[in-house]
């Protein structure tokens, strides 16, 4: 069965990239509504813009969804990765202006307000994807590949100079829970050179040492160090579930990312749709509604996240 939220849910903060304030509500949303933004800053044009892989403006540093008319949101993916990761299949989500807040740079606090107001089951059938045939998108030394599975798995490695990262490789399954107690605390990182470079030209101006890892050679600058030992690859697995959900339903597939990041996975969802036979939409039965992300979790689990 679909889900959505029992209550709405309020967040606020700022933009990583805008610095600006930022306020974000969760709403419950019809069967068959799938996830879609409003900006509730927009009056002149179509405020809508709907949560799709079809949707989606490649920029630097983030995922971006922009409709028609122009209208867009930015800094998507960790709300996503939230509602992914906690099976929420609908939801409209309003936001005050063109960037999702960064809050404290995982998806924990989306995971915390999300499960206090609790889900509701709709009246409806669950579709999934069924990814049938492998399909790989490559960038030079990025590469990221959808293969066949029963369920959603993810499997990534990253490969850093600074000697806090080096090179880190992790595989999960997403059944039981996985997001909320292996990934949705684990906050987006960077090197300390590289928020200098990109202040100075006018970006990541929300950036602190609160709501990201920054790192310089073998030092963690941010106060408290790292939340896990290979928080960063852990990061990285947060953003590819929050960009796999654009694909508009829950994967049943192996994600595989090697220095992966937002446009190349969104380029592997445009290159899934676009190979005849690679995807199927198949009706969700009870064994496998039990292998998606999110099913059983309860306000107990937030004690993995408190």
């Amino acid at each position: 069965m679909q889900t959505t939220l029992k209550s709405p849910v309020t967040l606020t903060g700022a933009g990583l990239h805008s610095g600006r304030p930022a306020r974000i509500t969760l709403n419950p949303a019809p069967e068959d509504s799938g996830i879609v933004f409003r900006r509730t800053d927009v009056t002149d044009r179509d405020s809508l813009v709907p949560a799709r892989w079809d949707a989606t403006e490649h920029v630097p540093l983030c995922t971006r969804l922009v409709n028609p008319a122009g209208t867009s949101v930015s800094t998507v993916e960790h709300v996503m990765a939230a509602l992914a990761g906690l099976g929420v299949h609908n939801a409209l989500i309003e936001v005050s202006g063109p960037e999702v807040p960064i809050l404290d740079g995982s998806a924990a606090p989306f995971v915390k307000a999300i499960v206090k107001a609790g889900l509701q089951s709709l009246d409806a059938p669950l579709m999934v994807l069924k990814v049938l045939k492998t399909v790989e998108v490559v960038d030079g030394e990025a590469r990221a590949r959808l293969e066949p599975s029963d369920g959603l798995t993810i499997d990534f490695e990253i490969d850093f100079a600074d000697e806090v990262i080096g090179r880190q490789h992790r595989t999960l399954n997403m059944a039981n829970g996985a997001f909320v107690h292996e990934l949705c605390d684990s906050r987006t990182f960077c090197r300390r050179s590289e928020v200098e470079f990109m202040q100075s030209n006018g970006l990541a101006l929300g950036g602190t040492l609160e709501n990201a890892v920054v790192v310089d050679g073998s030092a963690v600058l941010s106060p408290g160090g790292l939340r896990h030992v290979d928080e960063p690859v852990r990061h990285k697995m947060l953003d590819a579930l929050g960009d796999l959900a654009l694909a508009g339903a829950p994967i049943l597939g192996r994600y595989v990312g090697n220095r992966a990041g937002h446009t190349i996975t969104n380029k592997l969802l445009r290159a899934l749709f676009a190979t005849p036979g690679a995807v199927e939409w198949v009706p969700c039965s009870d064994g496998t509604m039990q292998k998606l992300p999110g099913v059983g979790v309860s306000l107990a689990d937030l004690d993995a996240v408190a």
